[in-house]
């Protein structure tokens, strides 16, 4: 049983174990951070958690990395009414995918999930501070140090020294890219998966922004890039 809901996406259970829900990302709340502004629609994310727990018992599944280095257990949950906690909380709108490299169990159901709600504007989607983000460097530089969900074509693909670069413009020391290094090439190989050959390809790529050469994501696994161009996205398959 639950005994607390910290925030949209974390629980504590009568065990006395705390749950972060991977795979997901539910709005922020401060929770004590000095400064930190709540996210848009994050006291409803914790509102609607708090209601698909009550007086449930839930069952964690693990399919990665058992746990962060707060101590919070990383797992998926579902209730005793079969209600898996983190679709329900995509269906709603209320959370976006979250994955890592080395937690990626249920990616592809959560991003389908995840494209439904935000076709039908539900929750965080109707909201402009969740927004999908053009490849526009002006744009994205005023977003860095936030997580964003970036679409775009790339005009250029190219690999340097091992690490491959996702360009979307003429000018790589100003315009957005993504980078892939060298170790996490070795994720999209083993996926069968060619980003060198992506020149042309239309993708959405979800991660925090930084700036390095203008505004830039670091993708270290498949899930982070959705391959929007039909042709490319059978690589997957």
């Amino acid at each position: 049983m639950v005994v607390e809901v910290v925030d949209g996406d974390t629980v504590v259970l009568d065990t006395g174990v705390e749950v972060r829900m991977v795979g997901i990302q539910a709005p922020k709340l401060p929770l004590g951070r000095r400064g930190f502004k709540s996210w848009p629609l994050a006291e409803e994310a914790k509102t609607t958690l708090e209601s698909l727990v009550a007086n449930r018992r839930l069952t964690p599944y693990f399919g990665g990395r058992q746990m962060d280095r707060h101590g919070r257990a990383l797992a998926h949950l579902v209730s005793e009414g079969g209600i898996w906690l983190q679709g329900e909380m995509l269906r709603l709108g209320l959370a976006r995918v979250y994955s890592f490299p080395d937690n990626t169990a249920l990616v592809e159901e959560m991003l389908a999930l995840e494209r439904a709600a935000r076709d039908a504007r539900f929750g965080i989607w109707s909201h402009p501070f969740y927004a999908l983000r053009e490849a526009d460097p002006e744009q994205l530089s005023g977003l860095v140090g936030t997580f964003q969900l970036v679409e775009g074509r790339i005009l250029d693909a190219a690999e340097v020294r091992g690490t491959v670069y996702l360009n979307h413009g003429k000018d790589w020391r100003t315009d957005y890219t993504t980078m892939i290094d060298r170790r996490s090439m070795k994720a999209f190989r083993a996926a069968g998966l060619d980003p060198a050959s992506w020149s042309g390809t239309k993708v959405r790529v979800r991660g925090w922004l930084r700036s390095r050469n203008g505004p830039m994501i670091e993708a270290t696994h498949p899930q982070q890039i959705e391959l929007l161009d039909e042709a490319v996205a059978t690589e997957r398959e």
